[in-house]
């Protein structure tokens, strides 16, 4: 009998650590996705996000503003020009958050190129005034908000946006400028806040 214990212990330590190292792994290949993303490079992109996607599609990164992989894969694949599957990942990261607000954007973006215009302006204004109240919202925390969007470029970004008629280009460029910008305003906060409450440029 005590072999029997022994042994279905062994086998869940083992899995416990099978699922660990799997859900590191998972994590990893979305920070890569991520930095291809932001150094321009979305088809690499894409085969590190499709990669974490299949593994665990319900991933989101553990930061304050919190994004799904499938975002970011939906993402990726708006930037190579594949709308079908953009569309595809993006409506998946919905069902799974309705206020993943980076989803509505980019998918706002893919509707709007694909023709379906109405829809893709209301997922556009969606995505874009989320963003904004989130960022007022983390503003108002004494605590973190001095690190988010501290000179309010990317709120006065996004109210130029909302400003402009939903199908003009000017409004497609400056709505994917604002989709970078929080993206990397993640990371910028999280480095800020962190060297200024630990001396170092990583968080624990």
């Amino acid at each position: 009998m005590t072999d029997k214990k022994n042994l279905l212990a062994s086998c869940f330590s083992v899995l416990v650590l099978v699922f660990g190292c799997a859900g590191l792994q998972v994590g990893q290949d979305v920070q890569a996705g991520r930095n291809a993303l932001q150094t321009g490079r979305p088809g690499d992109a894409v085969n590190f996000l499709a990669r974490a996607a299949a593994q665990d599609p319900d991933y989101v990164i553990p930061y304050r503003l919190r994004v799904s992989v499938l975002t970011y894969l939906g993402r990726a694949y708006y930037e190579t020009g594949k709308d079908g599957e953009a569309r595809g990942a993006l409506e998946q990261a919905l069902l799974r958050d309705k206020n993943d607000y980076l989803a509505h954007l980019y998918l706002g973006l893919t509707l709007l190129r694909s023709g379906d215009r109405n829809r893709g302006a209301e997922e556009l204004r969606l995505g874009l005034q989320g963003l904004y109240d989130w960022l007022e919202y983390i503003a108002s925390d004494s605590q973190s908000g001095p690190f988010w969007d501290p000179a309010g470029q990317i709120r006065g970004d996004i109210l130029k946006a909302l400003a402009l008629k939903p199908d003009s280009a000017e409004l497609v460029g400056l709505a994917q400028r604002i989709g970078s910008l929080v993206d990397e305003e993640i990371d910028r906060a999280r480095r800020d806040e962190a060297r200024t409450r630990y001396g170092r440029g990583e968080s624990s």
